[in-house]
């Protein structure tokens, strides 16, 4: 398996990044390992990690007042889970759980904004990459409340 470090800039989310900057990020990065039905965060719980998956799939759900947890997305190998810890006040927004094996390299966020705060030119190369991720769960919840509502409208 490749190091953190050499993984990166091969990785779609950091594509483009200086390596001096991979380095720097990788930093503050480990790897980690969830089994199927754990979560890697709670709703309203601090947001101190974004994750990007290395293997597996994991699901992002909404609580619901009286029933289930709803899936409102997925994310599967590659895919980048987690923005909330760029944004005040650092509080998840969903759960995420893992729905099999799942493998990924999980990024502190205090650490990450540290830098981003030392250096203003890797905070917005971060920053637009997130707003990247962002724009994609938003069309993908779109994507969703259609199959749920258009049918009917």
């Amino acid at each position: 398996m490749q190091s953190i470090a050499e993984y990166l800039p091969q990785h779609p989310f950091f594509e483009g990044l200086d390596e001096s900057v991979a380095v720097l990020v990788a930093g503050c990065a480990v790897n980690v390992h969830f089994r199927p039905g754990q979560h890697l965060f709670h709703e309203g719980e601090p947001a101190d990690t974004f994750y990007v998956i290395r293997h597996g799939r994991v699901s992002l759900e909404v609580r619901t007042p009286t029933g289930p947890a709803v899936v409102v997305d997925s994310a599967h190998d590659d895919d980048v889970v987690g923005w909330s810890w760029l944004v005040p006040p650092h509080r998840w927004l969903f759960d995420a759980r893992a729905t099999d094996e799942t493998s990924a390299i999980a990024f502190d966020g205090a650490c990450l904004r540290a830098k981003c705060d030392a250096d203003p030119a890797i905070g917005y190369a971060l920053l637009q990459r997130v707003v990247g991720v962002m724009s994609d769960r938003l069309q993908s919840a779109r994507v969703r409340l259609l199959d749920l509502y258009g049918a009917s409208a």
